[in-house]
């Protein structure tokens, strides 16, 4: 909330329920939870107790962190203090904070009581018990914090939810009744975003916004609309500005809007005014009248000019200004900010620490050499240049006198050429602005060139006029018309070649071994005549099968083998330009067979399990490297803990 305070960074403060379920698993994790059949019953009472101081110690953890990060409202400023008073009832925030004490205190005498009563236990049932009996008991205390539980953690959540204010830096206080400008005058000033409505009590809370000033951080505080009653009927709204009025060291700005479209008159804006003015006391006040562009002081009535010229007479200056139209803002934002630098100079002159400060002030001043007088002094040329009175007619024209007769800005241009430095002035504004060697590119170009150009146009236009360019068509005469139709009987003639080729090769029989079996023989000597007798069965024409099948049967001489290889490389090369893309196994290519494949394969899995025997275990291999933790099981030990997590 401040440089002092921060309470964005209280921790959130669980729910009863939650609360114990926090403290009892962690007890249950961080302590030991096996009694072994050959424990001692010292060993068992030491066990049990240790439960309890452990369980114990992390409720006073938890609760002590409570009460250590909330704020104690007698430590802290006193605007804080009574701001949480308005916002939270001051009591009751006190009762919940002790409660939370009162409930340490009794877990703590729980604990203190129930180790006692552990160190005389005769049996492990009876230790159980006693454990039982103690946590019971302390989380019935914790119960029973429920309420005050749940309230100091909705104070929590609207503490981080203030905004951050500094009570002792330079400060401007805005106030008024509802709905007068302040927060569209907060928007002008500062980088804040204040919701603005046309109507009352839009602003519900304390705003801060901040914005520099002779190189100075100020922070502006927009507060909520004041009633003109008494401090009994106020509301907690109303009771968050006058908590900041009497509290901070700022400039006052107090709003008023005369064209009373707020809802309120002059007269009971005026007399809000004097009720309270007490809250003012060593407080630069300053009356801003709002809305200027609807009203003006010139334009009230005299007897509101009378209420507002009586607080005039006791010191207390008067600013206009309309947000609407932006206009006297600044003005005022300046004025406020330099009284309350005045009150603050004139404070510290007051101090008892000013001696102390002026003793080391030294204030060097340096000595004449001769007499002769030295006067500062400016050159004529400089003096005329530096010299601008915008109402001399003689003055000297400057660009922005050049925007305003052009039209303003987004429809003057700037002429950027005109101080360009070039040999002649002529060239400032050619089309090709380049420069090369101190001359236009614009200067190379012929002017006759376009004049020559279209002498070569109709130069040409009276050319092909004449037919120059015309040509006979060569006549085809009957060699060449024998040829190209020679040419194309080739063509169809590879064509009709190439694909009884592809017919050929896709509708060869080949039998399988089932199929010679069927035709009456054995796989290895099944004839060509079983086979044409099992088609003469079937009723088929087996003259072409018994052809194929004998030509397949039968073993091929070299000279026929290399015949039919010969007559393909043949046709091949004459359909290269119109062959097939034919798709490959590419896993076979560069092997003479599969044989050779095959060895390749074995080869390969070899080097890779022989790969895979020289592995070791890396950092993300799995490994337990003991099932039985020894020092879990070996006995004797001394008093630690078991958690080998």
């Amino acid at each position: 909330m401040s440089s002092i305070y921060n309470f964005k960074k209280i921790a959130p403060v669980p729910e009863a329920g939650d609360f114990l379920d926090i403290v009892l698993s962690k007890t249950q994790r961080k302590t030991p939870t096996v009694v072994h059949p050959g424990y001692k019953i010292t060993r068992i009472r030491q066990f049990y107790m240790r439960k309890v101081k452990f369980t114990q110690d992390s409720f006073d953890e938890k609760l002590r962190q409570i009460l250590d990060e909330f704020p104690v409202l007698d430590n802290v400023h006193p605007f804080y203090a009574d701001l949480m008073n308005v916002l939270y009832d001051k009591d009751h925030y006190k009762l919940a904070l002790g409660q939370i004490n009162t409930a340490r205190h009794l877990i703590d005498a729980v604990a203190k009581d129930y180790v006692r009563l552990l160190k005389f236990g005769d049996s492990l049932y009876r230790c159980k018990q006693l454990k039982r009996a103690a946590l019971g008991r302390m989380a019935t205390v914790m119960k029973r914090q429920k309420d005050s539980l749940s309230y100091l953690e909705q104070v929590r959540q609207h503490l981080a939810r203030l905004p951050s204010i500094d009570p002792n830096t330079r400060t401007l206080l805005v106030c008024g009744f509802p709905n007068v400008g302040k927060s569209s005058f907060m928007n002008k000033v500062t980088r804040a975003d204040v919701d603005v409505q046309p109507y009352a009590f839009t602003t519900k809370s304390l705003f801060v916004g901040h914005m520099d000033y002779k190189y100075l951080r100020w922070q502006v505080i927009d507060t909520p609309g004041i009633l003109d009653h008494s401090l009994e009927e106020r509301n907690t709204i109303e009771m968050q500005s006058i908590t900041a009025l009497a509290h901070l060291r700022a400039a006052v700005l107090f709003f008023a809007d005369l064209s009373e479209q707020c809802g309120y008159s002059v007269r009971e804006q005026m007399s809000l005014f004097e009720s309270i003015r007490p809250l003012f006391a060593n407080k630069p006040t300053l009356l801003v009248v709002s809305k200027t562009d609807v009203c003006t002081l010139d334009d009230v009535s005299a007897e509101d000019r009378a209420l507002v010229d009586a607080v005039v007479r006791d010191g207390v200056e008067v600013a206009q200004l309309s947000s609407f139209l932006d206009r006297g803002v600044i003005e005022t934002r300046n004025l406020a900010c330099e009284k309350l630098l005045q009150q603050r100079v004139e404070m510290k002159l007051k101090g008892a620490q000013l001696g102390g400060v002026l003793n080391k002030l030294n204030v060097a001043q340096p000595a004449r050499r001769d007499e002769v007088a030295r006067p500062a002094h400016i050159p004529e040329a400089v003096a005329k240049r530096r010299r601008y009175d915008a109402h001399d007619p003689q003055r000297m024209v400057l660009e922005r006198d050049l925007e305003v007769e052009g039209g303003g800005a987004g429809v003057y241009s700037v002429d950027l050429k005109k101080k360009y430095q070039l040999a002649s002035d002529e060239w400032r504004y050619d089309t090709i602005p380049e420069i090369m060697d101190g001359k236009n590119v614009a200067d190379f170009v012929d002017p006759d060139i376009e004049e020559r150009l279209a002498e070569l146009e109709r130069e040409e236009e009276k050319l092909a006029a004449e037919g120059l360019y015309d040509s006979p068509d060569d006549e085809e005469d009957d060699e060449d018309r024998r040829i190209r139709a020679l040419a194309r009987r080739i063509r169809e003639r590879k064509q009709i070649i190439a694909q009884e080729a592809r017919i050929n090769n896709s509708s060869r029989a080949t039998l399988t071994h089932k199929q010679k079996a069927i035709a009456g023989a054995s796989p290895a000597t099944a004839a060509p005549e079983a086979m044409a007798e099992h088609l003469r069965k079937l009723g088929l024409d087996d003259d072409a099968a018994a052809a194929t099948a004998s030509r397949i049967a039968r073993k091929r001489q070299r000279s026929e083998s290399r015949a039919p290889a010969v007559e393909l490389a043949r046709r091949s090369a004459s359909l290269a330009p119109r062959a097939l893309s034919v798709r490959r196994d590419r896993s076979t290519m560069g092997f003479k067979d599969a044989h050779q494949k095959a060895e390749s394969d074995k080869s390969r899995a070899r080097a890779l399990r022989r790969i895979a025997h020289l592995g070791r275990r890396g950092e993300a291999d799995r490994s337990i490297q003991s099932k039985m933790p020894k020092h879990l099981f070996t006995g004797k030990r001394s008093n630690g803990t078991n958690d080998r997590r």
